[in-house]
């Protein structure tokens, strides 16, 4: 995001659609979306830097509804954490501001980017009331948050991408490296793609990449014939997925900006002809360095849409002087959420709720909950190109079965 919106007046107003509404059982948030990213590694331990955390800040209340939400950031960490959890508690100030009269109060907790203190705000925010918890961010904190409310039956939306620790009670928010996969290896096979070779990291984000190309592949009934892994040496693993190519005609890369463009630079010195290949990727594809990239020219890749984020980022500009981080509109979507359901009476939270098949659509597009805590995304289909990205295919409207 690069300039003040023209008009801040008309930026403030709330979405032409309404902030959320309920149709046909399924809370429609305001429509919008943009692109897969994280802090730094998406399941980095804590995503703090090195320095020293700050003072941990007093418990805050937002809004004066009756329902009462807990929300869990990592406000005093230090380094991109706590940069990005200000900007969440923002986002989340923005959605109560668009929705009309929410009947819902968030109970603003710092955990300080650890696990004793997400277990600590969660504990304090179900002493007030809360009947659901937002947050939080970061993987090691979120089984500490989800003890204490698992013992009083409440759920708990987190916003980490690490589903290994979603569970009963405990759903992810967030953009899961599966989502992604399972959606461009679709596209790829609706347009004839068969053969399949994958070049990915050996770190954590490359093993859940793994698992679900390897089971996305065999659902498309395509065939995988090579899969290499790499770690700082990209040069031997390059070489073998270069021989293997012949018999390809798909190549499946995940890495972020810089370690992409090295890959495929890697690739070409190889031998690699990728351009008689059909390369796809992640959500993380969605980065300058990539764009910028002459050997991943016309790579595709699964994001939401970016334009939503883009209106998003104008209001947010417009009310906070500044630009919002990626991951603040999982906090925008989460408030929302909970205020369209708060207008329900009874069981709002339950399980059977949050778990509606018909899903949710929010700030990056439709998303639902599924039974084992993970979600599963709509997600548009971009082309990498000199200028940018370039839609290819636009996100569902509706979930199927």
């Amino acid at each position: 995001m690069t300039e003040q919106h023209d008009s801040q007046q008309r930026s403030l107003q709330p979405t032409r659609r309404a902030a959320v509404s309920l149709l046909l059982g399924a809370p429609l948030l305001s429509a919008c979306a943009g692109v897969q990213q994280s802090l730094t590694n998406p399941f980095s331990s804590s995503g703090q830097s090195s320095e020293p955390a700050g003072a941990p800040q007093a418990g805050t209340a937002l809004g004066t509804g009756q329902v009462r939400v807990g929300l869990i950031l990592p406000l005093s960490a230090s380094g991109n954490a706590g940069v990005a959890a200000q900007s969440m508690k923002h986002a989340a100030e923005l959605a109560l501001a668009e929705f009309q009269n929410p009947n819902i109060q968030l109970l603003v907790k710092d955990d300080g980017g650890s696990p004793q203190g997400a277990q600590q705000g969660a504990q304090q925010a179900l002493d007030e009331g809360a009947e659901i918890i937002l947050g939080p961010l970061f993987a090691q904190s979120v089984p500490a948050a989800a003890q204490p409310a698992r013992a009083r039956n409440v759920p708990l939306i987190a916003f980490s991408t690490d589903s290994s620790v979603a569970g009963r009670g405990v759903y992810l928010l967030s953009f899961l490296p599966e989502s992604d996969v399972n959606r461009i290896v679709d596209y790829a096979g609706s347009i004839g793609k068969r053969s399949f070779a994958a070049l990915l990291p050996e770190n954590a984000y490359g093993n859940v990449v793994e698992g679900a190309f390897k089971q996305a592949v065999s659902r498309r009934r395509g065939r995988i014939v090579a899969f290499e892994k790499y770690g700082a040496d990209r040069n031997g693993p390059a070489r073998t997925i270069a021989q293997a190519l012949a018999s390809a005609d798909t190549l499946m890369l995940a890495d972020d900006g810089e370690a992409l463009a090295g890959i495929a630079e890697a690739l070409a010195a190889s031998g690699a002809d990728l351009s008689r290949v059909q390369l796809i990727g992640t959500g993380l594809w969605d980065n300058p360095r990539v764009f910028g990239s002459q050997p991943l020219q016309g790579g595709l890749y699964a994001a939401p849409d970016p334009s939503g984020f883009r209106a998003f980022a104008g209001r947010y500009r417009a009310k906070f002087g500044q630009e919002p981080v990626r991951t603040a509109t999982l906090a925008y979507d989460a408030v929302a959420l909970v205020a369209a359901l708060a207008r329900t009476q009874g069981a709002r939270f339950t399980a059977d709720v949050l778990t509606n098949p018909s899903g949710f659509a929010g700030i990056d597009g439709l998303f639902r909950f599924r039974s084992d805590g993970s979600n599963e995304r709509g997600l548009a289909v971009m082309r990498v190109a000199s200028g940018g990205s370039q839609p290819v295919a636009g996100s569902p409207k509706s979930f199927g079965a």
